[in-house]
């Protein structure tokens, strides 16, 4: 049965010159529009728009709140209040209803552990992949071992990071087949806005993220207060909010972190486009990435490498791996550490041109 996205052409499931259809399979809380959108819609998208003739791709997700990318084709995947199960199932049976209409020839679940195998039951004729984007020892459906033992059924497990392998190995068989594999995330360098030299750029210290304990805007912004009244010339900044989302609510402790901020001297320039957050990575001269959980990829870290900017970032997760030497480490549980790594770096510009130009070569 034919499907279509509205402004969009029609696309059938009868694939065009031997090429093959994809459904890409989202958590339901991940937004997949300019607006609004997390990594992994991000990197869903970033990938998917630059798929070869020999693929096709659909996304599935819940319905958006606000108009989904242009490319790749976007299919919501809509609950029936009436289903007698938690939500991760209900959504479950959701996209299997759409998925009988596009009939795909690969699934690909990302980050839902209980979703993938539930597809993987109803389609057993169609490969069904796991894209792990965090520590799955966190999810439903694979915090213990025996649980991610049987993740093994499916057609292959991917994981963006060593991190997140390991985390998904423990306590396994090491010949666990087939292997997991590690595919680690990626921004596209020409699609960037230019990279500025150093010597450029704006003095800015700059977070990019969420506004919530586990990203570490407190301690950002207490340790710019700590560092700025040293760094005359030098600004603070914030890009972001609690939500991934223009209308992003508050909470108590974005409301701290704003209070915090103002009393520092740090803006506070609430959620941003990922373009505008892009843009101001490519100016900014440092970027500060310290977040308090462990990261298990840091694509916000590897978009500051690859946009040029100094790094600051924590040692937590997969960040060590991911950046090795191009960026200076600093725990975001010692502001005061936090701010003298970011003083050292204002006031030392052949440092922080070495680290950018390692950065890049990194990214």
């Amino acid at each position: 049965m034919p499907f279509a996205r509205p402004g969009s052409k029609l696309v059938t499931p009868e694939a065009p010159g031997g090429s093959r259809l994809v459904a890409v399979v989202l958590p339901p809380n991940e937004g997949f529009s300019p607006e609004a959108v997390g990594a992994i819609g991000l990197l869903v998208q970033r990938l998917s728009a630059n798929e070869g003739a020999r693929l096709r791709t659909v996304v599935v997700g819940a319905a958006l709140r606000h108009p989904a990318f242009a490319v790749p084709a976007f299919q919501p995947a809509r609950l029936g209040a009436w289903m007698p199960a938690g939500r991760t199932m209900r959504y479950a049976w959701a996209v299997a209803r759409l998925l009988r209409r596009i009939r795909p020839d690969l699934i690909e679940v990302h980050n839902r552990p209980g979703v993938a195998t539930a597809l993987a039951r109803r389609f057993p004729g169609t490969p069904t992949v796991l894209v792990l984007h965090n520590d799955p020892q966190t999810m439903r459906g694979a915090g213990s071992a025996a649980e991610r033992a049987e993740l093994r059924y499916l057609a292959r497990v991917v994981t963006v990071s060593p991190y997140v392998r390991d985390q998904l190995m423990a306590g396994l068989a090491q010949d666990w087949m087939p292997p997991p594999v590690v595919q680690p995330n990626c921004v596209d360098l020409a699609t960037l806005p230019p990279a500025l030299p150093q010597d450029e750029r704006d003095r800015l210290v700059l977070f990019a993220g969420r506004l919530v304990p586990e990203k570490g805007a407190d301690s950002f912004v207490q340790a710019c207060a700590l560092a700025l009244p040293g760094l005359p010339g030098w600004t603070a900044a914030i890009m972001g909010a609690k939500r991934l989302r223009p209308d992003s609510p508050d909470d108590a402790y974005s409301s701290a972190v704003r209070q915090a901020a103002e009393q520092g001297g740090v803006r506070v320039l609430g959620h941003q486009l990922h373009n505008a957050v892009l843009a101001a990575m490519a100016r900014a001269a440092i970027v500060v990435v310290p977040s308090r959980w462990p990261e298990p990829f840091g694509l916000t870290a590897l978009e500051a490498m690859a946009s040029g900017a100094a790094l600051v970032c924590s040692p937590r997760g997969n960040l060590p791996d991911l950046v090795q030497d191009a960026a200076v480490l600093a725990d975001p549980d010692d502001p005061a550490a936090l701010a003298v790594a970011v003083a050292a770096l204002a006031h030392d510009g052949t440092r922080r041109a070495t680290l950018a130009a390692a950065g890049l070569a990194r990214a």
